[in-house]
């Protein structure tokens, strides 16, 4: 398969492992009233690290991923920061300039910045989960050709056109570009939902004992030079009226087989002799209520989706906000009603938007995850959220006026966890963090809600026949003792449940060998941070 070569690529092919993980910390002040742990997110921050952070949690659980990173129009404003370990990107740091359309290497700095990030979204995504990307044209062939190198080129689903605007008056070249592109990929091979067929067109006038029916073609689009086996003449057994073939469309059937229809009552012939027979397709012999989802999408224009924002953020300017009917579209296609939906380029926050109309629609409990590095996160991408959830009185959408209801929960970035922090007791993540952190990255594992100690051994996971076991407080003083040591007493408790048993702990008072005798594994925290696998020391 034939790959895209930029500059930079050799020093992010690999950068999405080396991210450091940051936990999230919640902000009481700027959530709306939280329900529970798997609440709605709304998340602050860069988002190449929030996406690591939301790794132990949400990896593989991510149902449906729609983003609208930067077109690179040149005239966006936005800067590369990612702090990759090359000479290259240290100079683009240092340079912290926007990426305009007079650098000759926009092209470069784009596709590393999106490079891990589509890594870490892929990671995310769900094993029949599906990811949009919205895009124009001056990145579009860039992002095929990076998304089949990542997701498969066997995993693209289709590339959809658009049309944002009824067209330009202005135009230097005397062409209207009225259309962005959303391009459409799995992680594996899946399908979309497509849209549900209207049947309405199906009757019974004559009490067919097969049901509903509605009227078929008879005839398919080939000539008698084609298909001469197809072309014949057909008579009305009723009336001895002969119908011609036409010689440029010809029958569906072979003449075998249409007299078996006609004597099955499938063939409806025209009362007054004139016209073409036709063929009596019933509702029972459709296949499938769906129907492909057209590449073609029209939905509200940008601006309609600028308009409608105006009337939710009054004192609040965003330009060029996604259409949330858009949006809604895509979400439907991708997922069901009880799915988490992540975007991590979220802007002015119509993903969320989005996500509660249709739960308001159909009663569904679809959940999402919003990412947004900017500082409007909490003035513009939250606080459309919290009045879309509480309701919008000047609106002209009945069910935005009496609100969409729901919660969410507002989110930071917290310190890195790494190992020279640890031991030095700079950087102590809270139990639950760790415990998470370390089960995704040794185990492999993504756990949902909390991850407490379940009793004094330090139980805090259970997976098949394994159990996990942290022995932890965030305390520097208390991780130097002995308390922290996983011992013989400790050992033969956790033996006697009758379970295998991974133990994270700073150290311990037998050998491995001793323990695998026991059925347990041994992980020693901070080391085991960046294990990556199953193994254990």
């Amino acid at each position: 398969m034939p790959t895209l070569e930029f500059k930079g690529k050799q020093h992010v092919y690999a950068h999405h492992l080396t991210v450091p993980y940051r936990p999230l910390v919640p902000d009481a002040g700027k959530s709306l009233h939280p329900a529970e742990a798997d609440d709605n997110l709304i998340l602050h921050g860069d988002n190449l690290h929030a996406l690591k952070a939301l790794l132990p949690r949400y990896a593989g659980k991510v149902k449906c991923i729609y983003i609208d990173p930067p077109y690179n129009t040149g005239n966006e404003g936005w800067i590369y920061n990612d702090n990759v370990n090359s000479p290259l990107m240290q100079q683009w740091l240092k340079d912290n300039s926007p990426v305009d359309g007079e650098d000759l290497e926009r092209h470069d700095k784009w596709l590393c910045m999106m490079w891990p990030r589509l890594h870490l979204l892929r990671e995310l995504l769900a094993d029949d989960g599906v990811i949009f990307v919205s895009i124009d044209d001056n990145e579009q062939h860039h992002l095929r050709m990076v998304m089949d190198e990542i997701f498969g080129e066997g995993n693209l689903i289709g590339q959809f056109a658009w049309k944002k605007r009824s067209g330009a008056n202005d135009a230097q070249n005397k062409v209207s570009i009225d259309h962005e592109y959303i391009i459409c990929y799995a992680k594996e091979d899946v399908t979309l939902e497509g849209i549900e067929k209207d049947f309405s067109r199906y009757t019974n006038p004559d009490n067919d004992v097969r049901g509903p029916w509605t009227f078929g073609d008879l005839t398919c689009n080939k000539t008698a030079i084609e298909r001469p086996n197809l072309s014949y003449s057909l008579t009305d057994p009723a009336t001895g009226v002969t119908f011609e073939c036409n010689s440029n469309r010809v029958w569906v059937f072979e003449s075998d087989r249409m007299q078996r229809a006609i004597a099955d009552g499938k063939v409806i012939f025209p009362a007054n002799g004139k016209g073409t027979p036709k063929y009596k397709r019933h509702l029972s012999e459709v296949q499938s209520n769906r129907k492909p989802f057209s590449s073609w999408m029209e939905t509200e224009m940008n601006f309609v989706a600028t308009r409608k924002l105006r009337e939710i953020l009054q004192d609040q300017r965003f330009d060029y906000p996604k259409s949330v009917d858009l949006i809604k579209q895509l979400i439907a296609q991708g997922s069901s009603q009880d799915e988490i939906i992540l975007d991590s380029f979220a802007g002015s926050g119509a993903t969320a938007h989005a996500v509660l109309a249709l739960n308001k629609e159909d009663g569904g409990n679809r959940k999402f995850i919003l990412v947004e590095c900017e500082d409007y996160a909490d003035t513009i991408t939250a606080e459309r959220v919290r009045r879309v959830i509480n309701g919008v009185p000047g609106a002209r959408d009945k069910a935005l006026q009496e609100g969409l209801g729901g919660s969410f929960t507002y989110c930071t970035l917290g310190n890195p966890i790494d190992v020279e922090g640890m031991l030095t007791g700079e950087s102590l993540p809270d139990y639950a963090q760790l415990a998470a952190y370390l089960l995704h990255t040794a185990a492999g594992l993504s756990a949902s809600g909390g991850l407490d100690p379940q009793n004094d051994n330090g139980l805090f996971y259970r997976n098949g026949d394994t159990d996990y076991y942290l022995l932890y407080r965030p305390e520097i003083h208390w991780l130097r003792s002995n308390e922290a040591v996983l011992n013989e007493q400790q050992a033969r408790r956790i033996h006697a449940i009758g379970r295998k048993a991974r133990v994270f702990a700073a150290d311990k008072f037998m050998s491995q060998r001793f323990l695998s005798d026991l059925g347990i594994t041994f992980c020693q925290i901070p080391y085991e941070l960046h294990r990556n696998g199953s193994g254990g020391r």
